[in-house]
């Protein structure tokens, strides 16, 4: 007995190679699209528009002398105090901000960080963020985090990974460094149940109240009726016990915890 087999049936072969052809053209298609997308997001490297803002110097003078080398990347303007930045970004277009959180104004006043940071997002929504801080305050590392559209990393960082942020922010993504994911994976706040204002004496806490509301030093004194240098003592050990180290610190750390009525806190 001899059996023919036909193999394989012709109907089956033939839907084989419709299928088969079908599944070249969509992978065909997704390569193109793929294609196109490193394309465009080349095209973003190549031509990069960058402000600088930092109140240090020598910080801006690092930032930029390591973004020169890259390829395409072009330092549309730098700013050392909030109100330059402000009006820079009013003149120059850019596509990346660089920006520390906390900036002084010349006249010694301080500028919240995290409210420069909202206003940027409002009237220049087109801009890409990217923080650079030495602030560790996870309640103000939180508020910025939070944000989903602000990228951060510690000063600490090294050029490479600043780039990677660049590089992420620049394509719409958001890039979080190393040492900001380690001061939120393992606060420090020994007691972070508490109110913040609350570790504060009513002194201490009278004297931050003050001058957040924007008393001098010497009108802090002169109202509480001891020397200047008492009131300075107290500020200095009330931003002790909040963590933070400057004026600006001290501003973003207020606002970040929703710190507005003092003596609900005290």
């Amino acid at each position: 007995m001899v059996v023919v087999i036909l193999w394989p049936p012709w109907r089956t072969y033939r839907r084989r190679r419709v299928a088969v052809k079908a599944c070249a053209e969509y992978v065909g298609l997704f390569l193109r699209i793929c294609q196109l997308s490193l394309q465009q997001t080349r095209e973003i490297l190549v031509n990069l528009r960058i402000i600088l803002a930092d109140d240090h110097p020598f910080v801006l003078l690092g930032i930029r002398a390591a973004l020169e080398m890259r390829a395409g990347v072009t330092i549309a303007g730098e700013a050392a105090t909030p109100t330059l930045l402000v009006d820079l970004l009013q003149s120059t277009p850019c596509d990346v901000l660089v920006t520390d959180l906390s900036m002084r104004e010349p006249r010694g006043g301080a500028e919240d960080g995290l409210g420069l940071i909202r206003r940027i997002r409002r009237d220049w929504p087109q801009v890409r963020i990217v923080v650079m801080t030495t602030l560790m305050n996870t309640a103000i590392l939180r508020a910025i985090v939070a944000d989903g559209t602000v990228s951060t990393l510690g000063k600490t960082e090294s050029m490479g990974e600043l780039w990677r942020a660049i590089e992420a922010s620049a394509s719409g993504d958001v890039y979080v460094g190393r040492s900001i994911v380690d001061a939120l994976a393992h606060p420090h706040d020994s007691e972070p149940q508490r109110p913040p204002v609350s570790r504060l004496s009513w002194r201490q806490a009278e004297v931050v109240k003050r001058f957040a509301g924007g008393q001098s030093i010497a009108d802090i004194a002169a109202a509480l009726g001891c020397h200047r240098r008492t009131v300075s003592r107290q500020k200095r050990e009330a931003m002790a016990k909040l963590g933070v180290t400057n004026d600006p610190g001290l501003f973003s750390y207020l606002r970040a915890h929703g710190i507005i009525n003092f003596e609900s806190h005290i």
